[in-house]
């Protein structure tokens, strides 16, 4: 497999990808996985089994992430609000993470990814945070794709997260106040060692950020699809990166 992922990323005219500009890959990709649920209704499953189709999904994007050159992916995996939603889904969105961690951690290291984990991990169960841990530990020295898996994620606590390590360390002597302004508050951020994202991609038909790296994304460009996320494959991928190609972004600057 590792000879394979090698092979294709060498061999990147070998697919029938949109006319991209290999220069300007995004370096930082985020991506709200949204319409599980609706996938499996269609169908007349169960959502647990939209679920799972998601991981496919995700197997798919994490590989051709990394082919195409993409530094940092962050997929929004479970939100600080979805603990709302019925005991037995989230139980099985947790028999996913592990699965899909223990399933995929060879793979994943062997081609150089690292994974890494945002959001307040502490919440979830003691086998979610032993793998996290576990994965993290043995793949944060590669030097491939970085794959953040947003959990117990939202973007309004990392905010007030971030305000708390500022007013203690400003109660602490550690910083003043005249040092605060927007770059040291990004160093509290979730993300402090990474890029903001350049483009965030949500599938599923809504048209909403959700609570999803609110601070991060003050200039990222958006790209909105109906397909829900088990159907979001590598040509929608191509697709979102070829219409991000497109745009000016000026960052509030005129050319």
């Amino acid at each position: 497999m590792k000879n394979l992922f090698a092979f294709l990323k060498k061999n990147r005219e070998i697919t029938n990808e949109p006319d991209l500009d290999m220069t300007k890959i995004p370096k930082h990709i985020a991506i709200i996985m949204d319409g599980n649920g609706r996938w499996a209704k269609e169908r007349n499953l169960p959502r647990a089994l939209g679920h799972k189709a998601g991981v496919e999904a995700i197997r798919k994007i994490v590989k051709e992430c990394d082919r195409l050159g993409v530094e940092y992916l962050t997929l929004y995996a479970f939100s600080t609000e979805n603990w709302n939603r019925p005991v037995k889904e989230i139980d099985s969105l947790m028999k996913l993470l592990v699965d899909y961690l223990k399933k995929e951690f060879e793979e994943l290291n062997a081609n150089d990814v690292v994974i890494n984990s945002i959001g307040n991990i502490s919440k979830l169960p003691l086998i979610c945070r032993e793998e996290l841990k576990y994965a993290y530990e043995k793949t944060k020295d590669n030097k491939g794709l970085i794959l953040n898996l947003a959990l117990n994620y939202g973007g309004r606590s990392e905010i007030v997260d971030a305000v708390k390590e500022i007013s203690a360390d400003l109660i602490n002597k550690k910083i003043s106040k005249d040092q605060i302004n927007e770059d040291l508050f990004s160093k509290y951020m979730y993300t402090s060692k990474m890029p903001d994202p350049d483009l965030i991609i949500r599938p599923s038909g809504e048209l909403r950020l959700s609570n999803f790296l609110l601070w991060q994304s003050a200039y990222s460009e958006l790209w909105f699809s109906d397909i829900n996320w088990p159907d979001f494959h590598e040509k929608e991928l191509q697709s979102a990166i070829e219409d991000y190609q497109k745009r000016d972004r000026r960052f509030g600057k005129v050319k």
